[in-house]
């Protein structure tokens, strides 16, 4: 989950169900997954769902091929295509081992690395707050994981290195949008990953039937879909308005475990969850404000 800027449109209520069809489409996205590549390897149903993605972002890598791009703009992309390819070959891998309520609640660990990441490679500020507000994160972490007091599945280790890349990819995704339009941004990304997956797909390839290409193909719409009405949420409303409905998706994802895959409701993942929820939303909604303080400054 990247860390959106300032909006300058205010219409919260366009905006807030623009972000409750997102939260709806990303757990349906979940659930595909879970359900539609239960059987295939990790990075093969990665793979098959970026290389859908490339088909349905085509335009914006068409968009980058007409105008020049200069090495340091290739090497972003490059770098940020590996980073993601891992992250979402550990993303599926942990689909396959843990519940849905605990991917949905780890996944949000995103902006919080990244905001490490800011500091120790951009060396960007942390104020006392965001320190504490990243403390309240790990702390949720260490309730759903509670280590010591289970057994910790790889699927858990798989869902913090997801985060762990991720984060690195949306830092890379920050500076490239100061530099290309976001078709282009996402085109690049889908191509990128397709690319690195390509060769582990290989080694571990199983020909999928045609049901579980028809998944994954359903995968690759429904994430396009959430990344298209994420930015219009955006786009309509501030995030202090846009933020808070994506707490739902985690009560969403822990239905959907328990209807559709017979997942037990577990409440210290509720818990630790709604932690580092509370967490990443403090995160995102304060750079949103100091984005628009920035903005507001007289020059």
């Amino acid at each position: 989950m990247a860390l959106p800027t300032a909006s300058t449109a205010n219409r919260p209520l366009t905006g807030a169900l623009w972000m409750l069809v997102t939260g709806v489409l990303f757990v349906c996205v979940t659930a595909a997954v879970k359900h539609g590549a239960r059987d295939l390897p990790a990075p093969e149903a990665a793979f098959l769902r970026f290389a859908f993605g490339v088909v349905l972002t085509f335009p914006g890598i068409l968009a980058v091929t007409r105008h020049h791009m200069n090495r340091d703009m290739a090497v972003l992309f490059a770098t940020r295509g590996a980073i993601h390819a891992v992250g979402v070959m550990l993303w599926f891998y942990a689909m396959t081992r843990i519940t849905v309520a605990e991917v949905t609640a780890m996944n949000y660990l995103n902006p919080i690395f990244v905001t490490i990441g800011a500091a120790l490679i951009l060396g960007e500020r942390v104020a006392r707050r965001r320190q504490i507000a990243i403390a309240i994160a790990f702390l949720g972490a260490l309730v759903i994981l509670r280590p010591g007091f289970r057994q910790i599945d790889s699927g858990h280790v798989a869902m913090l290195g997801t985060a762990l890349a991720l984060g690195g990819s949306y830092l890379i995704a920050k500076a490239l949008a100061d530099r290309a339009p976001a078709g282009e941004v996402v085109g690049m990304m889908s191509l990128a990953v397709t690319v690195f997956l390509l060769p582990v797909a290989i080694a571990v390839w199983r020909t999928p039937t045609l049901v579980e290409t028809g998944w994954m193909f359903l995968v690759a719409v429904l994430a396009s879909l959430g990344h298209y009405t994420m930015t219009r949420a955006f786009a309509s409303a501030p995030v202090t308005v846009t933020q808070p409905i994506s707490f739902l998706q985690l009560i969403w994802a822990t239905a959907v475990g328990f209807l559709l895959f017979g997942e037990a409701i577990d409440p210290y993942v509720i818990s630790g969850g709604l932690m580092i929820l509370g967490a990443a939303a403090f995160i995102t909604i304060r750079e949103a404000m100091l984005a628009r303080a920035r903005q507001d400054r007289p020059t």
